[in-house]
């Protein structure tokens, strides 16, 4: 029933719905894709798809892509595009050529159902481009200050093996960075999330007062920097004073896991998307 009527939102693309960005010169040109790193740009509007996936070389091992792999467009330059395997690849002509420009940036592949040792987070900063974050799903962040030229391992002072479900860089001040960890997956459902103030060379803990649930978001407000929001595999939280204190957002939304958020920031509306009630 799903697939028939008329409704406010309609569907893009098939699969499981992966990440989706948007490229804000004209809200059409659209990245979407669905397992394993399998993505495509297409305009609706103009009827046109084209497959942005890179392939290994031959003799080459292949790529390594998470079940929901990340993609980024630079906020600096929309024409730019970041997709992540176990390397980060980037594109200056919007998916069309991909390079890599890192080493690998996990600890390595582990044999399994699914795929492991890949990236799960990217993100620029929007002040500095070439400011690059990268996280794993077995633990690994790293940073390149130069655009992907050299990278720095940022993680040996935080819990290990745990999956790093967000990296986000600071929209007020460079040297900020936030990160969270996630260790559902090894019966670990403490709340991890950690703020740097100098690109992740050093890390402390915040969100001391959050339940034990596994974290999977984090977003910095665009005009207050400290204004924080998390999300949870049990539902929201708000901090006014840059994570030394969340509370708990209700006012309707039931108890469901978190797993993205946004700003609308002309309407400065919070768009939380949740896993199997929709969006809030």
């Amino acid at each position: 029933w799903t697939q028939r009527g008329e409704y406010p939102y309609k569907a893009l693309f098939g699969g499981d719905g992966m990440q989706v960005q948007v490229d804000p010169r004209d809200n059409e040109t659209v990245y979407v894709g669905f397992q394993y790193g399998n993505y495509f740009r297409l305009n609706p509007k103009a009827g046109t798809r084209s497959s942005i996936t890179p392939k290994h070389k031959l003799g080459e091992r292949p790529f390594r892509w998470n079940w929901q792999s990340p993609i980024l467009i630079s906020p600096h330059q929309p024409d730019i595009f970041y997709l992540g395997s176990n390397f980060l690849h980037r594109s200056f002509n919007q998916g069309d050529k991909m390079e890599i420009i890192s080493p690998d940036l996990t600890h390595g592949g582990k044999k399994g159902d699914v795929a492991y040792g890949s990236l799960t987070t990217i993100d620029e900063s929007p002040l500095q481009f070439g400011l690059l974050y990268t996280g794993s799903d077995d633990g690994k962040i790293h940073r390149s200050s130069d655009a992907g030229t050299t990278w720095k391992r940022l993680d040996e002072s935080l819990p290990q093996d745990l999956w790093v479900t967000n990296i986000s860089a600071g929209k007020h001040d460079k040297e900020v960075v936030y990160a969270t960890l996630n260790g559902y997956r090894n019966d670990d459902f403490t709340a991890y999330v950690y703020r740097s103030e100098d690109m992740g060379d050093t890390w402390a803990r915040i969100g001391g007062n959050l339940p034990n649930e596994a974290v999977n978001v984090l977003l910095e407000d665009a005009e207050n920097e400290r204004l924080l929001f998390v999300g949870t595999d049990h539902g929201l939280y708000v901090s006014m004073d840059r994570g030394e204190k969340f509370v708990a957002m209700h006012g309707g939304l039931p108890a469901v896991a978190v797993h993205a958020l946004a700003i609308q920031e002309k309407a400065k509306d919070l768009i939380v998307g949740t896993h199997g009630r929709s969006l809030y």
